[in-house]
């Protein structure tokens, strides 16, 4: 099963310089210091790395010391679970204290130093998120992650309902990372074990909720993953209203991976919705107004009488954006209504990719200074009037129209 593995990827991932010099100084005669995780699953079937993890014998206050000697930066970013980020050559790394379990309440972990590899590999959630690569080239497994990652399968460590209850936010991460490594059908045992550990989910603060939910959302098997999330009942549970599969599957064909995006496709129908996702998943404002930004374009294509004209394309992109309009048309592309003219989607395409310039709407409130308009409201009220005009008649950009329309406005007002 092995020989699907990339193993000479162990030796390049060693030889990267700052990481070597990393293991070099942290490597001794009675210290040892191993890349732990998610870089060693990743090199080992070819996938891009981001951040490589260190777990080591030593102690924090002995990371820090070593790093002081060493000449590398540090930041102690988790100093209290044994935690250190130590910067070499400008690139981090965290490096970690072996750890074992003492208590679990389905949140947090109370955790002592340990000095066992195999201990702390098994207090890990996944068999293929415990491997371990020593600065000799020696990959160590002592869960069966080598066979697991070679079937590209997803199974807990251990009894996977003991597994869950030391952190109930395993259950979204067997869905996400099912969705990211997994080949074949969810694991049976880790999907009876979530199912039956689910009212955890609840203990849970919904910033990890979120922050888990968006990753999954931009897996490489999203759409199959969310449809067996729904299934089994955790979907609705998550997003508190309704799933669109549709819409999610063809922003996700079409998106290049922006969660919030396909959040909005999958979730959002109106604009309460945004609002209550919100508050559910305790978005971010820019996340929430991408969301809502999405529900009030979808309402207006939704409810648009005439065929959509290049014409109508730029009034949109005006007013919404290329990337909003980009996005909702996406989700709705073969649906009933709107109907979209062919040369609609060729002028979108221009706009999309620059071959005609977003039009600006060409009066500021200075202009409305310069003609005896005191600041205020005022300036504001007259600037609403003139732009709905212009987006009502064709966005022009030209001098002489902005000068009309500034002497239309002020006329009326």
């Amino acid at each position: 099963m092995s020989d699907t593995l990339d193993h000479k990827a162990l030796q390049v991932l060693l030889e990267r310089p700052a990481l070597r010099r990393l293991l070099e100084a942290y490597n001794g005669a009675v210290e040892e210091t191993r890349i732990v995780g998610g870089a060693v699953r990743n090199a080992l079937i070819g996938k891009p790395l981001s951040d490589i993890d260190c777990t080591t014998t030593m102690l924090p206050e002995a990371i820090i010391e070593r790093a002081k000697k060493s000449g590398f930066k540090f930041v102690p970013t988790g100093i209290d679970h044994g935690t250190i980020t130590v910067i070499v050559d400008g690139e981090p790394f965290e490096v970690t204290t072996l750890r074992e379990d003492v208590e679990t309440d389905g949140r947090h972990a109370v955790v002592r130093f340990g000095h066992d590899f195999e201990l702390d590999a098994k207090r890990r959630d996944f068999t293929i998120n415990a491997l371990s690569l020593g600065l000799d080239g020696k990959l160590y497994d002592y869960t069966n992650g080598v066979a697991d990652l070679a079937a590209r399968r997803v199974r807990f460590i251990g009894e996977a309902r003991t597994r869950i209850r030391e952190d109930y936010l395993r259950i979204l991460r067997f869905f996400r990372f099912h969705a990211e490594y997994a080949r074949d059908g969810l694991d049976r045992e880790g999907l009876e074990a979530s199912g039956l550990e689910r009212q955890g989910l609840a203990t849970l603060s919904k910033e990890r909720i979120r922050q888990e939910l968006l990753k999954l959302l931009v897996a490489q098997r999203a759409q199959e993953t969310i449809r067996t999330m729904a299934e089994h009942g955790f979907l609705t549970w998550l997003l508190a209203g309704a799933a669109e599969f549709g819409r999610f599957a063809r922003v996700a064909d079409f998106d290049q991976g922006n969660p919030v995006w396909r959040l909005a496709a999958l979730a959002v129908m109106v604009e309460q919705d945004a609002e209550r996702l919100r508050e559910h998943l305790r978005l971010s404002n820019d996340e929430q107004k991408k969301l809502a930004a999405y529900a009030q374009l979808l309402a207006v294509l939704k409810t648009w009488a005439l065929p959509f004209d290049g014409s109508a394309i730029r009034r949109l992109v005006a007013e919404h954006g290329v990337e909003t309009l980009n996005i909702v048309l996406a989700a709705i592309r073969g649906e009933p209504a709107p109907h979209i003219l062919g040369d609609a989607w060729i002028a979108l395409e221009n706009y999309r990719s620059g071959a005609e310039s977003v039009p600006v709407f060409p009066l500021r409130g200075a202009d409305l200074v310069e003609r005896g308009i005191p600041k205020g409201p005022k300036v504001g009220e007259i600037l609403s009037a003139a732009r709905q005009a212009w987006l009502a008649e064709g966005c022009r950009t030209d001098e002489a129209y902005a000068k009309d329309l500034l002497n239309r406005v002020l006329a009326q007002a």
